[in-house]
């Protein structure tokens, strides 16, 4: 009988077993999904993934946490929305995000948006178009963009002490549509957003969840002689809200391009922390 019963106890664990391998991770749990913040080296990027469900693979993002971290306080964070064809690792680090988050005591986090081309969902729950999906990728890629972001905010927020009115969205590019297009879709998670050269393709001097955005705090800055995104049609969309008394601020860099303007910036990065500073 004893042989018998260490049997059962030994059956029973490894169907335990076999379950937390087999079962778990097509529910959408992982382990990076509940961080051991205690582990985290503070102070320096830091690559994580978590296991994405509705896409069925693992998911990178990149993660700051500044070195003054306690979790007996509450943080800012920002959320970054790389452009199109880079990567997460590459926006947390343009000149002068790192340094102010790390003097400023903020939280960053940069979702991959599903993968380099995947628009945040600013154009749609598809994949069609120029510089949008490819054939290999999944018919509903802007919807798992889109996506993406949505579960790195959920993570920071679940494992993090985050001040929930003050997190941030910021995007360059293909990046700057997706801030625009997610703080229209859910005005009530963000304090504010900096849209940085945005590459909107729907805009055609009427944006149509304008309203959705007038009481949320919005930082635009542009290169004057940026040739991907028409600088013109960027100064009619600031124009616009200008005229529906939305609380934003312009920076027209002269002589700017579209990359280095941004990338290589840090007066403006230091000026979009200012800007959300001043929002209380």
């Amino acid at each position: 009988m004893f042989y018998f019963n260490n049997w059962l106890w030994h059956y029973a664990s490894m169907k335990k077993l076999l379950y937390l391998i087999l079962i778990l991770p097509s529910l959408g749990f992982s382990s990076n999904t509940i961080l051991e913040t205690s582990n985290l080296n503070l102070g320096e990027v830091l690559n994580q993934s978590y296991f994405f469900q509705e896409a069925n693979k693992e998911q990178s993002y990149s993660l700051y946490i500044p070195s003054s971290y306690d979790s007996s306080k509450t943080y800012p964070l920002i959320i970054l929305l790389h452009g199109l064809g880079s990567n997460p690792n590459q926006i947390i680090n343009y000149q002068g995000i790192i340094t102010e988050a790390e003097n400023r005591g903020y939280i960053l986090a940069a979702p991959y948006g599903y993968n380099e081309r995947g628009w945040y969902g600013s154009r749609g729950e598809g994949k069609n178009g120029i510089g949008f999906g490819k054939d290999d990728d999944p018919e509903n890629l802007g919807e798992l963009s889109e996506k993406d972001v949505l579960n790195v905010l959920k993570i920071m927020k679940k494992n993090f002490s985050i001040n929930p009115n003050q997190i941030y969205i910021v995007g360059h590019s293909m990046g700057g549509a997706g801030a625009l297009h997610l703080a229209s879709s859910y005005s009530d998670e963000w304090a504010g957003i900096a849209c940085l050269a945005p590459a909107f393709h729907s805009y055609t001097g009427d944006y149509s969840s304008l309203n959705n955005l007038k009481d949320i705090p919005i930082y635009v800055a542009i290169g004057d002689k940026d040739r991907l995104v028409p600088v013109r049609t960027v100064r009619s969309w600031v124009k616009e809200m200008e005229q529906l008394n939305m609380n934003i601020k312009y920076n027209e860099i002269k002589r700017g391009r579209h990359f280095r303007a941004i990338a290589r910036n840090p007066e403006m990065i230091s000026d979009v922390f200012d800007f959300f500073e001043e929002q209380g």
